[in-house]
């Protein structure tokens, strides 16, 4: 594994290696687990979101947080972003494939954890 940023098992499965500082994959899950990441992706499950929108539906997000978050999860292909040339541009979200079959389990997970801190005494 020289440079270690990729492996291959098998003719169609590409792994990552991703203890490995310089790996893709890594850093897509930074961008997922960073503080607004999940959230930002547990808020697209349920419908397609403007701007406005996820602020609102993400309570302590700044703009500009949320702008970084949602420019990085574009960028990793999670999130789909949609311009409407209007006076000022409405800008929309939602989630691509690949970003549905990630949040998927991130909302089953925050799902769980909320069921059981309600059974809590």
């Amino acid at each position: 594994m020289a440079g270690g940023s990729q492996i291959t098992q098998g003719d169609t499965e590409t792994r990552y290696e991703v203890f490995h500082t310089d790996c893709a994959a890594r850093d897509v899950v930074d961008h997922i687990t960073s503080r607004w990441g999940i959230w930002v992706l547990i808020s697209l499950q349920s419908n397609d979101l403007r701007f406005f929108e996820l602020r609102e539906s993400i309570q302590g997000i700044s703009e500009k947080m949320l702008a970084q978050s949602l420019r990085s999860l574009v960028q990793d292909g999670l999130i789909w972003r949609k311009v409407e040339p209007t006076t000022p541009p409405q800008v929309t979200y939602g989630l691509t494939e690949f970003g549905r079959d990630v949040g998927e389990p991130l909302g089953e997970l925050f799902d769980r954890i909320t069921q059981r801190l309600g059974s809590r005494p």
